[in-house]
């Protein structure tokens, strides 16, 4: 199993940076100025903080793209995307006259030849250092990763898309780093249903782990390792992005205005109370330990959390009388400060939810769920679903709460009539947004039950014995499929292997024709600290992530990390899914460019 560090994301990617860009320009002894754009500005701010930069002699965080002073007896690291924007803004620092004494250039990416040859045009003397370290991703959470890709969605589903398979190569070619940043070259799966697009990201990955992996400086080219690699396109799950989730993270992210995983909210102190912000991140040590827990139990810990408030504040208004006890005291402060103010924020957050829940959330999680799972709080089968819709379609919820819940009844019959569909259309008023649900079957999903083709809906595991919320009874697809992967019993012919899998991952259920049996003990021991790997095409939801810790918690004999190009809410989605009948002009992005390294 890997240690800690080594399988926290997070972690592992500012261990990478600090072996490379820091370590090659902390040997020169001097403070430095690092150079950023956008992308490796979140790069850097997912995993350090600036107190960790100035550890490593980094004075100054300054923007590629704005006007910068020159100063010009320091020397200057840029890390930046391999794009023409991030080149003509490096060149144009030296082009006329430098701004720095030198450069260390480190590229997310392969560079390609033309602004390879840019560089040496114009920075040649300049330039120290040119790198590419192949970091062309971010790591979100310690098991979550994601491309920063949101513009894939429009670009892979969308008839007006730009360039669909130049969209799968850039992808394919940030995954490739994502394995090389773990020195990892999976076996690669793929799920078959219920477009292509996962089969041919997976002979993209496999292409490009290939190339990455070539020949070494023994000529011993890097066989399979003890991992598995499972691609899946975003159909294959539409309830789980749609319904209401009551664990704290999905709900907070679902019903609380988050803007870049930032939270404002209002302190209670005096009569008007002051406005505040905080991040939620795994800096925050009760986030997480909160974050995966049903909102009845975060509901639960939030009196104990008011009383350790009440008995700290107690705490300080006592009397210090002498100078070692307010010496003490002064020394405990900023940590105790830090932890009060950590205990406020998840009380005001979870009272937040509360009030959703109370307000609406309840009422609609009962008609979900009944939707969702086919059968009612005591098992009974849902046999008429649009009796069961109708309390949301008669009352006064939103218009998004409506299509949510239109769209469950939709995928509980896997379709419906043209004409059913365009009287609930006419209901919810959105007849002028009615793309909002009909540009679902471009993700493979079924909306009118008279088209030729029908996706068969994933046979699902009893969980009828498990402890569950009578509101949250609904478990994601993918727990199922990771579930099944980590127990070997993924159908080979719904799980077709792009590329033969390491012989710890077959089991009976798994075997290719080209792979040999081996005994369940061997393949146990050998599976013994090896990694899973989830990738999912469009976007994934909070509780999509929640799962690959549980069963990481469960399993306990390898780690689990699951990723995908964007990180996706109900709304975000929805508006996304409108968008697909419009044309987008695409956001700036780096392209994968075919070539050897000159790193």
């Amino acid at each position: 199993m890997a240690s800690g560090t080594e399988a926290n994301l997070k972690k592992l990617v500012w261990k990478k940076i600090q072996d490379t860009i820091i370590k090659d320009t902390k040997d020169e002894g001097d403070w430095k100025i690092l150079i950023l754009d956008h992308f490796t500005t979140k790069l850097l701010s997912s995993c350090c903080k600036m107190t960790d930069l100035m550890h490593e002699s980094i004075t100054i965080v300054e923007d590629l793209y704005k006007n910068r002073e020159p100063v010009e007896d320091m020397k200057a690291i840029y890390f930046i995307t391999p794009t023409d924007k991030s080149v003509d803004a490096l060149v144009n620092d030296f082009k006329k006259k430098f701004k720095y004494k030198a450069a260390y250039v480190y590229f997310t990416d392969y560079c390609p030849n033309s602004l390879f040859n840019n560089l040496k045009t114009y920075c040649a003397k300049y330039i120290r250092v040119c790198k590419e370290i192949n970091i062309a991703f971010l790591p979100y959470e310690s098991q979550v990763f994601t491309l920063d890709y949101p513009d894939a969605f429009h670009s892979i589903y969308s008839i007006y898309g730009m360039d669909k398979n130049t969209t799968l190569q850039n992808i394919a070619s940030q995954l490739a780093t994502f394995c090389a940043c773990l020195d990892e070259n999976p076996g690669v799966r793929y799920r078959r249903e219920p477009l292509d697009n996962a089969k041919h990201l997976a002979q993209l990955v496999d292409e490009k782990l290939a190339e990455h992996y070539k020949i070494d400086d023994n000529n011993k080219g890097k066989g399979k390792t003890n991992t598995q690699f499972l691609i899946i396109d975003r159909g294959f799950d539409p309830v789980s992005v749609i319904l209401h989730e009551l664990t704290y993270q999905a709900m907070v992210y679902d019903v609380i205005p988050i803007e870049n995983d930032t939270y404002k909210y209002k302190t209670k102190d005096g009569a008007s109370g002051k406005e505040k912000q905080c991040v939620l991140n795994e800096d925050d040590e009760l986030w997480v330990k909160l974050r995966h827990m049903h909102i009845a139990e975060v509901s639960a810990h939030i009196p104990k959390l008011v009383k350790e408030i009440s008995a700290n504040k107690k705490a300080t208004d006592g009397k210090h009388n002498t100078i070692g006890a307010l010496s003490q005291l002064m020394k405990k402060m900023p940590a105790f400060r830090k932890q009060m103010s950590k205990q406020t924020i998840h009380v005001s957050l979870a009272e937040d939810c509360m009030a959703e829940f109370q307000k609406k959330v309840e009422k609609l999680c009962k008609v979900e769920q009944d939707l969702a799972v086919g059968a009612d709080v005591e098992g009974q089968k849902v046999k008429d679903p649009m009796r069961t819709l109708l309390p949301v379609l008669l009352q006064n919820y939103s218009t998004y709460d409506k299509i949510r819940a239109v769209l469950l009844y939709i995928f509980s019959l896997n379709g419906t009539t043209e004409e059913n569909l365009n009287k609930l259309i006419q209901h919810i008023k959105i007849e002028d947004e009615s793309k909002i649900i009909l540009n679902w079957k471009e993700l493979g999903v079924p909306i009118l039950s008279s088209l030729n083709y029908q996706t068969r809906k994933p046979q699902r595991k009893d969980r009828s014995q498990e402890e569950t919320y009578q509101l949250s009874r609904w478990t994601p697809v993918i727990k199922d499929i990771i579930e099944d992967a980590t127990e070997n019993k993924l159908d080979s012919k719904e799980w077709p292997h792009q590329s033969e899998c390491p012989a710890a991952w077959n089991g009976s259920g798994a075997v290719s024709a080209r792979q040999k049996y081996n005994k369940p003990s061997s393949i146990d021991d050998r599976r013994s600290g090896s990694r899973l790997i989830v990738f999912v095409i469009g976007g994934i939801s909070y509780s999509e992530m929640r799962c690959a810790y549980e069963v990481s918690q469960a399993s306990k004999s390898f780690k689990i990390y699951i990723g995908s190009t964007h990180i996706i809410t109900p709304k975000h989605l929805l508006d996304d899914m409108q968008s697909l009948s419009k044309s987008k002009v695409p956001m700036d992005t780096f392209e994968v460019y075919e070539g050897e390294s000159k790193a």
